[in-house]
């Protein structure tokens, strides 16, 4: 049974991942809009594909940071501080985007749609990278001074083991929109998803074998290693197996045109990398690359042990409520899109 502060980690954890298989594809189908959508027909087709569940998506964003707040205040207050600049270009590609959905159907001109369909593809693609960062990031380690102080700041987030993150961010955040857009749509657009689909495949795998390999050497001597808890606990590396599972069952149904499986495949993976990353780093939320400085841990930046476990109830009530309320929107708003009969903000 884990204790309190773990059982906080994995529902943090439960979160980020949630959050990026759910608003990954809107994401990656934002990050493909101009190149996989070819006349404003198909591209008003893409936007109504993610139309009725793009904001409900970013909920987990705001559970993440809330269950940050309650369970580990420490960790909270560091990173806003630390990491101000990124997370604001964060907030504001976050508006960018949302705005570029609802205002790209109010106004009938072209060039009014092609200014927020600019927008919508590159704050979704930024988006990707700085997320793939920020992972990178968490696996690499940050600088804290000698008395404990995080020295976190845009220019140490750019390293190049946390671009290629980045990189790796935007290409996995791209398949997986591919898939769901090839899942949800029909003809040339269809087509068109299903071949980026298939390119992407290979991009991803060969960038997660150079970011493996690149992570095993990464962390700086006196750092804890990257497979230090799997060597602890083999069953972790049941995590990994799901990743290459997901990864050849991807693959298959990509040849045989089954998206559905293609799909889940692509969430199953994204899941894999997360659970992965996750098991690397714990018990650390952000590890110290300072010698002889110790990191951010769930203990040492953990609230009381009775706020913990009141926090914890209410809290996963609360997401209970969210999930069945996401599962309602999805269920409504299932099947093939088109642009004269989906969803228009």
């Amino acid at each position: 049974m884990p204790d309190i502060n773990t059982a906080w980690f994995i529902v943090l954890a439960l979160m980020l991942s949630g959050y990026a298989v759910l608003d990954g594809f809107d994401l990656g189908v934002g990050a493909l809009h101009l190149l996989v959508a070819r006349t404003d027909d198909e591209r008003a087709t893409v936007i109504n594909s993610i139309g009725p569940v793009w904001n409900g998506n970013e909920v987990w964003l705001l559970a993440a940071g809330g269950s940050m707040v309650v369970a580990f205040p420490h960790l909270y207050a560091a990173g806003f501080s630390g990491f101000y600049l990124a997370l604001m270009l964060v907030l504001w590609l976050l508006v960018l985007r949302g705005l570029s959905i609802e205002f790209r159907h109010q106004v009938d001109h072209p060039m009014w749609r092609e200014i927020w369909d600019v927008v919508f593809c590159g704050a979704s693609a930024l988006l990707g990278v700085l997320f793939g960062v920020a992972v990178g990031n968490i696996l690499l380690g940050v600088p804290f001074s000698a008395d404990g102080t995080f020295q976190g700041s845009f220019e140490i987030m750019l390293n190049p083991f946390a671009i290629l993150g980045g990189v790796l961010g935007l290409c996995l955040l791209c398949l997986h929109g591919a898939s769901y857009l090839a899942l949800r749509t029909v003809g040339a657009l269809q087509d068109r998803a299903r071949k980026y689909a298939s390119v992407l495949w290979w991009v991803v795998i060969a960038l997660l074998v150079v970011v493996s390999a690149a992570s095993l050497k990464a962390r700086a001597p006196g750092m804890p290693g990257f497979l230090d808890n799997f060597r602890a606990h083999p069953a972790l590396f049941l995590i990994t197996a799901l990743g290459a599972g997901s990864a050849i069952t991807m693959f298959v149904a990509r040849k045989a045109n089954r998206d559905k499986q293609a799909f889940l495949s692509s969430t199953a993976l994204i899941v894999s990398i997360l659970g992965s990353a996750a098991a690397a780093v714990f018990p650390y939320l952000l590890l110290s690359r300072t010698p002889g400085v110790k990191g951010l841990t769930i203990y040492n930046t953990a609230s009381s042990p009775y706020s913990m476990s009141t926090a914890l109830g209410i809290y996963l009530v609360g997401m209970a409520i969210v999930a069945i309320y996401l599962t309602a929107v999805y269920r409504t708003w299932r099947g093939k899109v088109t642009a004269d009969t989906a969803y228009h903000p």
